[in-house]
């Protein structure tokens, strides 16, 4: 019988490499609750109903992509495909007040075919604020992921926009893409040759060549927006001038689910194939938590793949985590008492400290103290245990205040806690 393995488009992520990912969900917690977002936690799985009605049934996330199963009590279920509807859902259960800032870093899952950066259970990142209309809060949501960016140290990234325009606009631009579309209907890709008058916009998001050949006479949302729209499509492009911000305005930017009005925006990795290159994307939802069952509330959001980012980050050679865990290295051979206590009075000093156990050799714990990375090994033997000190050796460069590599010396077991801190900082 051959050995359980992970199911086909899902993976198991190990240390060391978790690390980059635990760094990188730190440095967006980070980053979001400066900007007053709160963590939401939301279940994995829904009524199928929630991303049918808020996603949208002509979408391939929904069609296509969706993980549906029927539970014990006789509902339909969706393990869940992107994080927005939910935390929309959340909303209109529980109300909170308004403007509500929310984030969350959640898996999702989606039916698709494995590749690099795409997976069938990834992970996310993303924010939701709920409650002003203002084109600013559209600037800060961008500014956030931007300010994630800019702290990853990633480069090669483009911030795309555009304005899908709202219920005034919106209607009258698809009847004129549509009437564009019959006339073009056999042009399209297998896909889209008879699907594309469910949702003519579905098109303009497609990037198989023959859609591509098509939308490039398509007309052009920015030529049916609405006053209101403008308006705002001008507050938030000169809000992102303002900080610094750099824009492409993409006229075929729609996004890939219906729930989009107004701004709507994808940052994408250069260095990524352009299937996978998008890293972050999102938008306005004016209309979602009317859809839901709440008041009519404006809302705007974004989710970033986590895969993907790191994805990228590797692609540049951005390290996000420190490549030593381990800064002590207890070493014990007089029973395993006192390493036991030093390294949980050196964790309580904020020291990183890692042990052997099941009374291995002293050459065996040196061994294993330099695999771990540590700076520093504290060796205790017979010796060391009677005169109550540690023999310190340096196995790599120390922080301020500390000796070179090779270098070792006997420390009093009392100031050792304080010693080791101060050197390894």
């Amino acid at each position: 019988m051959s050995a359980f393995q992970a199911p086909t488009g899902t993976r198991d992520v190990l240390a060391p490499e978790s690390s980059r990912f635990e760094s990188l969900v730190a440095r967006f917690a980070r980053l979001a609750e400066l900007a007053g977002y709160g963590l939401v936690v939301s279940p994995m799985f829904e009524d199928v109903a929630l991303f049918s009605r808020g996603v949208g049934e002509a979408t391939d996330v929904v069609t296509k992509e969706m993980y549906v199963f029927e539970d014990k009590g006789g509902r339909t279920i969706a393990l869940r495909p992107e994080g927005t509807a939910p935390v929309v859902r959340a909303f209109v259960q529980h109300r909170p007040v308004l403007p509500w800032k929310a984030w969350y870093a959640t898996p999702c899952f989606r039916y698709e075919r494995p590749q690099a950066g795409r997976y069938r259970q990834f992970h996310q990142l993303g924010v939701e604020a709920l409650g002003p209309q203002d084109a600013d809060l559209d600037v800060e949501v961008v500014a956030l992921f931007e300010g994630l960016r800019r702290s990853l140290g990633l480069e090669g990234v483009e911030l795309r926009v555009n304005s899908m325009g709202d219920a005034a606009c919106l209607p009258g631009y698809r009847a004129v893409l549509a009437s564009y579309l019959s006339d073009h209907g056999e042009e399209l890709c297998a896909d889209h040759r008879t699907s594309w008058s469910r949702n003519p916009l579905r098109v303009l998001d497609c990037k198989k060549q023959a859609c591509v050949s098509v939308r490039a006479g398509a007309p052009l949302l920015r030529d049916a927006l609405c006053d209101a729209c403008e308006a705002h499509f001008d507050r938030f492009l000169s809000g992102l001038g303002s900080l610094g911000i750099r824009w492409t305005r993409d006229d075929f930017l729609v996004r890939g689910l219906d729930y989009y009005t107004r701004t709507t925006f994808e940052f994408r990795a250069s260095g990524l194939d352009a299937a996978q290159d998008t890293i972050c994307g999102g938008g306005r939802y004016n209309g979602l938590v009317e859809e839901l069952g709440g008041p009519p509330t404006p809302g705007i959001g974004f989710a970033a793949g986590v895969e993907r980012i790191l994805l990228a980050c590797a692609v540049e050679g951005v390290e996000l985590a420190p490549e030593r865990a381990t800064e002590v290295f207890v070493v014990d051979v007089v029973g395993g008492g006192s390493a036991r206590d030093l390294t949980d009075a050196l964790r309580r000093a904020g020291v990183a400290a890692d042990r052997a156990f099941d009374g291995r050799s002293l050459k065996s714990q040196l061994k294993q103290a330099d695999r771990s990375g540590a700076r520093v090994a504290c060796i205790v033997g017979p010796e060391e245990e009677a005169a109550g000190v540690v023999t310190v050796r340096w196995m790599r460069e120390s922080g301020a205040g500390g000796p070179g590599p090779g270098r070792q010396e006997r420390v009093a077991r009392g100031d050792l806690v304080e010693a080791v801190a101060r050197w390894t900082r």
